[in-house]
């Protein structure tokens, strides 16, 4: 990710995180997707995807990273869902939106324990800790309801053929002007039918969302994000 594309806006503890987090990402991340592909998987799509990227950061883009920043603010958020923590990137951003909103709680969901290890570190060295709870396992399992309390935002970042199979766990929860906020799901691969299931789930207004589409850049592609908020 190509990196400072914005100045540094939080505390140096934070920042330095951030920084470094992308600048291994530049160097680290390629060689992870070549190895993938090397042994047939291009994408999601395809088995073992995943556990092929363990080592991958693959963090939201700068840009996406700030917009979750924002949006958690501007929406005073204190209760977030993130579905897919992988190094704590966008987890970063947005607790540091909660700290500066004045507290609240991340439940984040990761799949391999070595990433939700290595995410809790980075969440740590940033002082940021205390604001998340990372759940390993399988979302399904570890997103089931909870204690009841309302959720502001949700984020959906993992397997894309899952986004509707979580949003439909969390939805109970998510209050009236909560936002879901998700990398596009009818790219990179992933069940093309289950993926389409979840735009036209969020963009058919008999389900309570209205929904906007925007694009980021990094390393000289496109990235394209849905944004929704529950009316």
């Amino acid at each position: 990710m190509a990196a400072p594309l914005f100045r540094p806006q939080f505390p140096p503890a934070i920042q330095t995180v951030i920084d470094r987090l992308y600048a291994e990402t530049i160097e680290q991340d390629p060689r992870a997707r070549d190895a993938a592909l090397a042994g047939g998987m291009a994408n999601e799509s395809h088995t073992g995807f995943y556990a092929a990227m363990t080592d991958a950061r693959m963090p939201v883009t700068p840009e996406f990273g700030h917009l979750l920043y924002v949006l958690a603010r501007t929406g005073g958020a204190r209760r977030i869902v993130e579905f897919g923590t992988s190094f704590g990137v966008s987890t970063l951003f947005l607790a540091a939106a909660l700290c500066d909103n004045g507290g609240g709680r991340i439940i984040s969901t990761e799949l391999f324990p070595a990433k939700a290890a290595r995410a809790e570190a980075n969440l740590r060295e940033a002082g940021l800790a205390d604001l998340v709870e990372i759940r390993v396992g399988d979302a399904r399992a570890t997103l089931t309801p909870g204690d009841g309390e309302p959720v502001d935002l949700l984020l959906l970042d993992a397997a894309k053929d899952l986004y509707l199979d979580v949003l439909r766990l969390v939805e109970p929860a998510l209050r009236k002007g909560g936002v879901v906020v998700s990398d596009r799901a009818d790219l990179d691969g992933g069940d093309g039918d289950r993926a389409a299931a979840y735009i036209g789930y969020l963009a058919d207004a008999a389900n309570g969302y209205r929904m906007a589409s925007i694009a980021t850049q990094a390393l000289g592609q496109t990235f394209f994000h849905d944004v929704a908020i529950r009316a």
